[in-house]
């Protein structure tokens, strides 16, 4: 018998004021509790990272998936974003359908959007603390 898969985990850089907010809508829109979090920055990351070589100037949400058999499939830039959506309740799984799209126009897009975030959103100084209530959620 197989062992239950562990929780996605989403990889996101803890800096970066976009992928906070990215964070908190994930929260707010996954009230199951389903996903966990950790920061690029943290030793999470660094242990996943270094099970799974990724380039190290890698500027992406990175969705770790784990099945039953402990094997991880790991998914970067626009291929993340549709596989979290395709996780999704209400109109936002309907966004994983742009999954079928060639994936050189969809990663296109997320690396041009990536390019400019910090522009746009801004850079934190730190990751934000999560509220007593998310902790579990968050590992290190």
């Amino acid at each position: 018998m197989n062992a239950p898969a562990a929780k996605p985990l989403v990889l996101y850089d803890g800096r970066c004021g976009f992928c906070d907010v990215s964070v908190q809508w994930l929260l707010e829109h996954d009230p199951s509790g389903q996903f966990q979090f950790a920061a690029l920055e943290g030793e999470t990351a660094a242990a996943v990272l270094q099970r799974h070589p990724l380039p190290p100037d890698l500027d992406s949400i990175v969705l770790v998936e784990t099945d039953g058999d402990g094997n991880e499939r790991i998914s970067v830039h626009s291929t993340a974003i549709f596989r979290i959506c395709r996780r999704l309740n209400g109109p936002w799984r309907a966004i994983a359908w742009l999954g079928v799209l060639p994936r050189a126009l969809t990663d296109l897009g997320y690396r041009l959007f990536a390019r400019h975030r910090y522009r746009v959103w801004g850079r934190l100084d730190a990751c934000r603390l999560p509220q007593p209530n998310e902790r579990s959620r968050f590992l290190p």
